[in-house]
């Protein structure tokens, strides 16, 4: 989301301002870099323990971040980004199974919901930070330097996080996962989440699933809504908008500094709503409600993209 606002700029200075392909494939080829990373996130977390494969997943990002800071042409922003999209792609997935394996049943829903809730917090501080860029020259350089920060941060932060106890034990590592669970959980509980992880290990070794079971019977369906659900919400256009709001909001003649700022906003308390309800009224009601919300804001935003029907939709879409 670093380019939605520099976009214009990045182009001008580049040298490809108006060629709508050239500025598309800047802001693509990062998903396609992130299609490439998350289908080796799941092997790489499990090959090198979740620590180390969050801090593999920064490389990528601090290294494209800086290339395209550094880059004076087309070609080395596309590869920047590209690099940038490979660490999103497999950082996220690592993540989500980190804070499943260290987070207590009770409260692992909340917790889960902190991903999302990092990953608004980053779009919106893009986007704030992408707000002088009209008034600065070169501001957009500055933009990817400051991208790699949080990157620099989290693999410095991640050398004081334990490591996942559950990954320890799949590999053997007895002692070292109930030095972990005692970190976490406090020494009481030590024996008590062994003897859970037990169980499930051999639960998990007596009843081994072929990849092909993934696509019939029992296992199909939680795989085909999952998989579904995550279709849905990518063609729902929630990354165009994201990605190219500053362009929108322009043609209807809408501030797009204020229209972006307003949007990462109203992005960041859903997430903080989700979160503090998904324990108590359950995923399915929060799901149903949110599509239909969003279903809701994108028909909005649809009838404000047409000029003859002026920018008020738009307006009330922001959110």
């Amino acid at each position: 989301r670093v380019v939605n606002e520099p976009l214009e700029s990045i182009s001008a200075d580049l040298g490809f301002a108006g060629n709508t392909l050239a500025e598309g494939l800047v802001v693509s080829i990062c998903l396609g870099g992130a299609f490439v990373g998350c289908l080796f996130s799941g092997s790489v977390a499990d090959g090198i323990g979740r620590r180390r494969a969050f801090q593999l997943s920064t490389l990528p990002m601090i290294v494209g971040a800086a290339l395209s800071a550094l880059t004076n042409s087309l070609e080395g922003m596309l590869f920047g980004r590209l690099l940038v999209g490979a660490g999103m792609g497999l950082g996220p997935p690592v993540a989500s199974l980190y804070i499943t394996e260290v987070s207590p049943p009770s409260v692992r829903g909340m917790y889960g919901s902190f991903v999302q809730i990092a990953t608004c917090l980053g779009i919106l501080f893009s986007l704030l930070v992408g707000t002088p860029v009209k008034d600065i020259d070169r501001w957009w350089r500055v933009c990817f330097w400051v991208s790699a920060v949080p990157a620099v941060l989290q693999a410095i932060a991640m050398e004081f996080c334990v490591e996942s106890p559950q990954w320890l034990y799949k590999c053997g590592r007895t002692n070292e996962a109930e030095m972990q669970f005692e970190k976490l959980l406090g020494p009481l509980h030590v024996k008590s989440a062994m003897a859970e992880l037990s169980r499930s290990e051999r639960g998990d070794d007596g009843e081994s699933v072929k990849f092909s079971e993934l696509f019939y019977g029992r296992h199909f369906n939680v795989v085909f809504i999952g998989t579904t659900l995550f279709a849905l919400q990518q063609l729902s256009g929630i990354n165009s908008v994201f990605y190219f709001s500053s362009t929108v909001f322009r043609s209807v003649g809408v501030p797009s500094s204020l229209a972006n700022i307003c949007m990462g906003i109203a992005n960041l308390l859903g997430s903080i709503i989700a979160m503090l309800l998904m324990d108590k009224l359950g995923r399915k009601m929060l799901l149903v409600g949110s599509f239909f919300f969003m279903a809701f804001s994108m028909g909005l935003q649809a009838i404000g993209a047409n000029r003859h029907l002026g920018s008020a939709s738009v307006y009330l879409s922001v959110g």
